[in-house]
């Protein structure tokens, strides 16, 4: 079920502080009952992580309403990327070279969509993404060789870590690159990503409830 008190109390704490971040309410794992309570809500930024249940739920859903804006916030699997481009907007996962070579195959599908590179701040074996100090030469070869342009980056901190260390990590990535958006922040530490003005905040548990 969708919590809508709490997603217009989150709403309305950005506004009064003049925050531009966005909402994207995390509907994976969730009914597609939940997503229609969402909507009539008035969302229309959704994450999901998994293309398959991302198609099952929203394809229809999007056809009938262009303004729902559907971002895939897990990670992408080389042979489901033509098919992901097909249905996300915006990609918040690119995380090696296997997949920027599948993206740089339809570059003239990717042109309204956006793209995050995910940095593994932590350096964790059990996370995806690109190293910090690889970072640079990592979008040399995004923009010089693959044409791929990349507007933001994006980072999961490690669940026993202050996440503040992480995102000041990224935030710094970001600036000494040139790039503008951040997307981090979720259910239990997106107050403090707040202090970084990111483009998004990724909300799942405090939306949807526990997942199942």
């Amino acid at each position: 079920m969708f919590d809508i008190k709490k997603y217009n109390e989150i709403n309305d704490f950005l506004k009064k502080t003049g925050n531009s971040a966005k909402i994207i309410a995390i509907s994976k794992n969730n009914p597609l009952k939940s997503v229609i309570e969402a909507i009539n809500a008035g969302v229309y930024i959704f994450g999901e992580n998994r293309v398959q249940e991302a198609q099952q739920k929203f394809q229809k859903i999007k056809q009938n309403n262009p303004k729902i804006e559907l971002h895939l916030t897990g990670p992408l699997q080389s042979n489901k990327v033509k098919t992901a481009i097909s249905l996300f907007d915006v990609f918040h996962t690119l995380d090696r070279e296997k997949i920027a070579k599948e993206f740089s195959k339809h570059i003239d599908l990717l042109k309204n969509k956006k793209i995050f590179l995910q940095i593994n701040t932590g350096k964790e074996k059990s996370k995806s993404g690109i190293f910090p100090e690889d970072t640079k030469d990592f979008l040399f070869f995004l923009k010089n060789e693959m044409k791929i342009s990349i507007c933001g980056l994006m980072c999961i901190p490690p669940i026993d870590e202050d996440p503040k260390y992480h995102f000041s990590k990224l935030k710094l990535l970001a600036n000494e690159n040139k790039i503008s958006e951040l997307s981090i922040g979720m259910s239990n530490d997106f107050e403090i990503a707040l202090k970084f003005n990111p483009t998004y905040i990724r909300l799942g548990t405090i939306l949807f409830g526990k997942r199942l």
